[in-house]
């Protein structure tokens, strides 16, 4: 084949050389051509980081392309974070590091003995006519790329740049592990991530908000800046401003100004024999990984599908197939970091500790069990912190156990442990009238071992139901058989139950779930009303009618009678449903109320009739039993309830009366577009929580007992509702606390259950497994040290 290449970096390098490579171990003599734009010795930045799964591949691949890298490599297993005068250490976490420019020089090197041509100070032809000229064109030209701009039709991309601003700087002064260091400025709170690269030198990152870059009158520096030209004046501040972190070493510049960073997502990678390939197909921030090594791993794939296809454009769809759903992966968790440090001066008043753990499980890739693994002795000093710092905070005796099984006081209300059964529509209800399954679905969860069950959203009349399966409180009858329930839970189980209501407001009158979610009955459809007459899906759902002041009224005392009766039914705790485009969601949401009146407009007007109806409901609840409210933080669609708006919200709630925030996002139209993803509505508990200081309940494909644990030691949420799990294993929580090897008061077995309490063997004879391995290679190893100790020569 011929191959051409654009751009000479290590993505453009590693693929033409693998490809030669390949090639000839089939015979076939690949024409493979690089164009450089810049000069075989000119590169920007320091140092790139590569994981072992990335070398390994590497290795496999071209075994002398990793000797020459490995013989480069600083590798070291700790990182630190230094925060508020103290270094938090976690160990086990395996970094090599090498030379931007050295790797270059390797990757030129075997390009050269293999044959490619390779042309330095060289712009690249139209890429039409290399298209026309070749049968396969791979683009590698960067961020700015010229392909990705010219075939934009077909690769729909987009870009997302970000708020902070960060500088790639290098210094003298080697590093003897991964660092994080906060400095809490009088500007506010700036970070650096570092790392070494050689025996000679580090990494150096410095970033910040723009609002704090601002205030540190950064932008007084900034123009319009020529190519290789640093901006020596920031850089003198940065000196400044770090020169306890520095200690009289030299701050490098190589290209060194201020970025932005921009997400960089494409629907398609390929247009027609032209595949586009590390930065010009993606990029994911620099706090989890180096672009070099997602291009390099792109190179890795894109040669082999070359190799084992019989055509290219097989190949190509081979490539995006195998790539895409892994860059998408490493780019959601690169988002949830990137976010995490935009928003870093919301956990500045954490202890040192638990800002540690919180600053390692950002991008909730690593994890409570991860590091456990990693290092065990460091989360036990975390769970130790913890457990007094919840009895500190008035939750519990200080008795040491896993977090999630740590007890809660919500509003004077005693949780045994933090786990949450989520409210879940059953949609089996006659007439409102709750039964037999709702006794055993609410009942069993209560047994399998949930601090606090919640029931679906019951409905307050006929009227505001979702489908005619939906439970409902607007009678005594209705009550009686929800005190059923509540008295099993209380007689037979320590947990606690929450009554969840709410009015469908334009989503009702609906089939059921299994039968058509979100469609309207085939007949016997009900009226529905609204904020406003916006329909939940144009032309499928009803367009509701306007309420009116009357209604309000009306609609107001049916919250307060089902209040009321829930109250006597013996429910332990009340939460009000503002959230999911239900009818006062759908009051908050400036995407669905359109009022003019005192109901809409800004947000404190669309807060108008939820905290009427809050505190209507409040005068009738117990003073003695809290209540907490659901809110979607965010619609997911422009024009939607921004996070702003969200902390207006909370902060409403909480000050008229909510024990606790519990934090969902979405289903407010259909036409939202959610970023979905494993616990991905967390972030939005977190901020409420750190931002505020109010307790929250977190949401959102939480669906392991890490995920809950990791949430809770970072301090993104108090208490974790969790859904599917429960439909999946109704004992969840008690088979979690026997996978942590926990038996205590915060997982307490049924008696007539507890004979079953220990796992089944599985043919083992010889006594339990132990729960962890440690296998640590010596300190003394050599190549990899848990600190970075470069050696003469």
């Amino acid at each position: 084949m011929r191959i051409a290449v654009i751009g000479g970096g290590p993505g453009g390098l590693y693929f033409a050389a693998l490809a030669r490579a390949l090639g000839r171990q089939t015979g076939q003599q690949h024409e493979i051509t690089v164009w450089e734009r810049n000069a075989a010795d000119d590169t920007f930045g320091f140092g790139v980081v590569f994981s072992d799964e990335t070398l390994g591949g590497i290795e496999h691949a071209d075994p002398v392309v990793h000797r020459a890298m490995e013989a480069e490599f600083a590798r070291w297993d700790d990182i630190d974070v230094h925060y508020r005068g103290e270094v938090v250490t976690s160990g086990g976490h395996g970094f090599a590091a090498m030379s931007r420019k050295r790797l270059l020089q390797i990757l030129q090197e075997r390009c050269a003995d293999l044959g490619v041509d390779v042309r330095f100070r060289t712009e690249a032809p139209d890429v039409d006519t290399l298209a026309r000229e070749h049968d396969l064109v791979v683009a590698c030209d960067g961020l700015g790329s010229a392909v990705r701009r010219r075939y934009a039709d077909t690769f729909r991309p987009s870009l997302d740049v970000r708020d902070c601003k960060y500088m790639w700087l290098g210094t003298d002064l080697v590093f003897d592990a991964f660092k994080f260091y906060i400095a809490e400025t009088p500007y506010g709170v700036m970070q650096i991530h570092g790392y070494p690269f050689d025996a000679h030198g580090s990494t150096f990152i410095v970033e910040m908000n723009s609002a704090v870059w601002k205030a540190a009158g950064f932008a007084a520096y900034q123009r319009d800046w020529q190519p290789g030209e640093s901006d020596e004046e920031s850089i003198a501040r940065v000196r400044e401003l770090f020169a306890d972190v520095l200690d009289g070493h030299e701050v490098l510049a190589n290209n060194s100004r201020w970025i932005s960073f921009t997400t960089v997502r494409n629907e398609s990678w390929r247009h027609g024999n032209v595949v586009i390939l590390g930065d010009a197909a993606h990029t994911a921030h620099f706090s989890i990984g180096s672009g070099t090594k997602l291009a390099m791993e792109d190179a890795l794939s894109l040669a082999a599908c070359l190799h084992e296809e019989p055509s290219v454009d097989a190949a190509l769809k081979a490539y995006e197939t195998e790539r895409k759903a892994v860059v998408q992966s490493t780019q959601r968790a690169a988002q949830a970091s990137l976010e995490w440090f935009e928003n870093l001066g919301q956990y500045v008043d954490q202890e040192p500790l638990q800002f540690g753990f919180n600053i390692m499980t950002r991008s909730r890739r690593v994890t409570y069990d991860n590091l456990l693994v990693r290092d065990p002795e460091f989360v036990a000093r975390l769970d130790t912190w913890f457990a007094d710092h919840e009895r500190r905070r008035g939750h519990g005796d200080g008795e040491v156990r896993p977090p999630m099984f740590q007890p809660f006081s919500l509003g004077g209300l005693e949780l045994h442990n933090r786990v949450v059964v989520s409210p879940m529509d059953m949609y089996v209800a006659e007439d409102g009238l709750p039964n037999e399954f709702h006794l055993v679905h609410l009942g069993g969860k209560a047994l399998g071992g949930a601090g606090l069950v919640m029931t679906e959203m019951v409905c307050v009349s006929p009227e505001g139901r979702i489908t005619p399966g939906c439970t409902g409180l607007w009678n005594d009858e209705q009550r009686d058989a929800w005190r059923r329930v509540v008295d099993f839970v209380h007689e037979r189980s320590p947990a606690k139950i929450g009554l969840q209501i709410g009015h469908a407001g334009g989503k009702g009158s609906t089939k059921l779930m299994w039968e058509g979610i979100d469609q309207p009955l085939d007949d016997g459809n009900w009226e529905v009303a609204a904020a406003s007459p916006v329909p939940y899906r144009e032309g499928v759902n009803q367009v509701p009618r306007e309420l009116t002041e009357a209604d309000l009224d009306s609609i107001t005392q049916d919250f307060v009678d089902s209040a009321r009766r829930g109250a006597e039914a013996g429910f332990d705790l009340l939460e009000l449903h503002c959230a999911h485009g239900y009818l006062l969601s759908g009051f908050l949401s400036p995407y669905t109320n359109r009022r003019t009146d005192r109901y809409g407009g800004d947000v404190q007007g669309r807060l108008r009739f939820p905290l009427r109806v809050f505190a209507a409901m409040r005068e009738v609840w117990p003073a003695d039993r809290p209540m907490t409210v659901r809110i979607s933080a965010t619609d997911w669609v422009d024009g939607g309830q921004s996070p702003e708006d969200s902390l207006a919200v909370a902060r409403a709630f909480v000050d008229a009366g909510a024990a606790a925030i519990d934090v969902s996002t979405g289903q407010v139209t259909s036409a939202e577009k959610p970023a979905f993803g494993r616990s991905y509505q967390t972030p939005y508990a977190d901020a409420i929580r750190n931002r505020l200081g109010v307790p929250t309940i977190a949401v959102g494909v939480i669906s392991s007992y890490d995920d809950v644990n990791s949430l809770l030691l970072a301090g993104r949420a108090d208490l974790c509702a969790l859904g599917r799990v429960h439909l999946y294993d109704p004992s969840w929580t008690l088979h979690a606390a026997v996978e942590q090897d926990y038996d205590g008061p915060g997982a307490p077995w049924p008696m007539p259950w507890r004979a079953g309490r220990r796992k089944p063997q599985t043919g083992r004879t010889d006594g339990p497994k132990p729960r962890l391995e440690l296998v640590r290679e010596p300190a003394s190893g050599a190549t990899r040290h848990r600190r970075w100790r470069p050696t003469a020569g």
